[in-house]
């Protein structure tokens, strides 16, 4: 099992003028394991296809990533942006499935 060390991105919601609200990036770092790593090609009506991955991420949890769990956005994981798509909670760990590139 490979070892994991990254970034992950928390959107916040904060109001930046009053009456408009814009989410924030938080970034915190954390340790981890790659349980799975795949990565799929999605064909479309578009010149290149979409690379999608799989991969999971199992971190080892805080009282930060347990409580906010539901606002991350993002895994740096090799040198790209991906989505986290899902979230299991098996404590003291949380297991992150990654799909396709985040986009800002």
């Amino acid at each position: 099992m490979a070892k994991f060390y990254g970034k992950i991105g928390f959107a916040k919601t904060v109001e930046t003028t009053p009456g408009v609200w814009e989410e924030e990036i938080v970034e915190h770092e954390y340790y981890g394991d790659v349980i799975r790593n795949t990565r799929r090609l999605q064909s479309a009506d578009k010149v290149n296809d979409d690379i999608n991955v799989s991969n999971e991420i199992s971190i080892v949890a805080d009282p930060f990533v347990t409580e906010n769990f539901h606002a991350m956005r993002y895994v740096v994981f090799m040198g790209s942006k991906w989505k986290v798509s899902n979230v299991e909670i098996q404590y003291p760990r949380l297991i992150l499935t990654l799909g396709g590139l985040y986009n800002e």
